[in-house]
């Protein structure tokens, strides 16, 4: 079942997609078109993955990590389907990156990767926005280049685990103002979502309604504002984000000087 909070007639709902209408708890249907999406769930924290995909590390001129590369998503970048992004004043290269995002269905402390998927509730998609010019050896890991407000597209359905037959084998695509940018398959993720469970569940717990972000295949690009992206998981629908540029009293952001200051990490 893919489910949806959303705002219709000044009231909050939630409800169910079916036959192209969302079916509230009365029973009533509405547009999606003609709502205004929700966050799927509100995460008690949000856990994404960097270079979980082969290709991606390789267009970033990086190698494949030993073990999860493990990051926060802060809650105040989370923003629902046809939410507003906001584009930093000053940033040289803003990408977006499509990932499949696991919702945990219930508490999980030191799960083992044959029991994992039990504990799995759901999926959604999820946009791990980044400001790439932050992302080097002094930023590590990167809260910087991806913990601005909005940086966190999810959405826009919690798609229930019962209704993805493999997790394992789902098509991903990002399209920006219509074109192409990115396409990949989570067959290719380095770790599973079983291995991601038993290896975050060791040291801490993962809680009812958090969300893992699984990492992104190859095919970043800069993004600007007065795009529109437009990401896609096959069975979980369709995120789109239009991308707006910062108030002009924001102080811009560094990134040039942030390189030229790189650390090696000796």
């Amino acid at each position: 079942m893919k489910y949806a909070r959303f705002i219709a007639g000044g009231r909050s709902l939630s409800g169910h997609l079916h036959g192209g209408q969302l079916i509230d708890a009365a029973g009533v249907a509405h547009d999606p078109n003609g709502v205004q999406f929700r966050l799927p769930v509100d995460p008690p924290k949000v856990i994404a993955l960097a270079l979980n995909y082969n290709d991606h590390a390789g267009e970033l001129g990086l190698t494949q990590p030993s073990e999860p590369a493990l990051f926060w998503k802060p809650n105040t970048t989370l923003l629902p389907h046809r939410g507003t992004v906001i584009y930093p004043r000053g940033a040289e290269f803003m990408h977006y990156e499509v990932e499949l995002g696991v919702i945990m269905g219930r508490d999980a402390r030191r799960v083992k990767a044959k029991d994992a998927m039990d504990y799995v509730g759901g999926y959604t998609i999820g946009n791990d926005l980044v400001v790439r010019d932050y992302v080097t050896n002094t930023f590590r890991p990167p809260l910087r280049g991806k913990g601005w407000d909005t940086f966190g597209p999810l959405g826009p359905y919690y798609v229930t685990a019962d209704e993805i037959a493999d997790p394992h084998d789902l098509a991903l695509t990002a399209h920006v103002n219509g074109e192409l940018r990115q396409q990949g398959s989570t067959r290719d993720m380095i770790f599973s979502i079983p291995e991601l469970i038993e290896h975050i569940s060791r040291f801490m717990t993962l809680q009812k309604d958090d969300v893992i972000l699984t990492g992104t295949p190859k095919g970043i690009s800069h993004v600007h504002p007065g795009d529109v992206m437009r990401l896609e998981v096959e069975g979980l629908g369709v995120l789109e984000n239009g991308i707006q540029e910062e108030d002009e009293g924001a102080e811009p952001i560094k990134g040039k000087e942030a390189r030229e200051g790189e650390w090696d990490g000796r």
